[in-house]
């Protein structure tokens, strides 16, 4: 079992741990020491043993409020999952139908019909006021 020095506070602890778990135990150090160093920089020099329970209880008051969050978030996922689920149940909606006015031949040919009688016609009076 390895034995890692640990600095918390301006103090080494020499700690064991398991094998493989070094590298955490020197984060979670690095945090106790963090909160020791707030500590100590505002109420100054404290006992060894009231510096860790400090440190201690200011870290379990972050984590509790993190696990707070963390369970806020998981139950706001379970929600948009539970949503996600609904909307994905549902059956897909009708097309929209979108409808284009055509006008039949028989009309344009009208048109085009009454077109030319109205260009003749204009024609012929310009022939008319013209002689």
């Amino acid at each position: 079992m390895p034995k890692v020095d640990i600095e918390i506070g301006g103090r080494v602890f020499e700690v064991a741990c398991q094998e493989g778990e070094e590298d955490f135990l020197h984060t979670a150090a690095s945090m106790l020491d963090t909160e020791a160093a707030a500590l100590a920089d505002q109420i100054g020099r404290l006992p060894e043993s009231r510096m860790l329970l400090m440190a201690g209880l200011m870290l379990a008051d972050r984590t509790a409020g993190l696990e707070e969050k963390l369970q806020e978030a998981e139950a706001l996922a379970t929600q948009l999952r539970s949503q996600l689920v609904t909307l994905e149940s549902r059956p897909a909606p009708e097309p929209e139908r979108i409808e284009v006015p055509v006008v039949p031949t028989s009309v344009t040919e009208s048109m085009a019909e009454l077109a030319a009688r109205a260009e003749a016609l204009a024609s012929e009076v310009e022939e008319k006021a013209a002689s």
